[in-house]
């Protein structure tokens, strides 16, 4: 018996499906990419805020990860020294390393963070609401 044929019809209607779902899970993973403090309430204390900012304590313990989460702009002060490795939401990757004591502005981005150090991370992030 030969297989059945695929038509032209039936192979539009597979791929509409396939759309679907396709952006279904696209959106999925963008709506869970989210207030890190939501997603890692462990490693993702809220200390400060108002109406103009908020004021994050994060901490990673070595070989943690978190997921991917989102930060509008901000400011990220280093309680000790850190090194992380941080995945985009677009897969790609960049480590980064920071001293105790330095302040880096960072623009709004999402990510999942990982401690590829030794020590704790241990950082605070001012996030500036618009």
């Amino acid at each position: 018996v030969p297989p059945p044929r695929r038509t032209l019809h039936g192979m539009k209607t597979f791929l509409s499906i396939f759309g679907v779902i396709a952006i279904t899970f696209c959106l999925v993973g963008r709506a869970a990419a989210q207030d890190p403090v939501k997603v890692a309430p462990k490693q993702y204390k809220a200390i400060f805020k108002n109406d103009r900012v908020r004021v994050l304590e994060i901490t990673i313990k070595p070989g943690e990860k978190s997921p991917m989460h989102s930060h509008p702009d901000y400011l990220v002060y280093a309680m000790g020294p850190a090194k992380a490795k941080f995945t985009a939401d677009d897969g790609k990757t960049r480590d980064v390393t920071i001293k105790a004591g330095e302040c880096r502005w960072m623009k709004g981005e999402t990510h999942a963070a990982e401690n590829i150090g030794k020590t704790d991370i241990h950082v605070l992030n001012i996030e500036f609401k618009k």
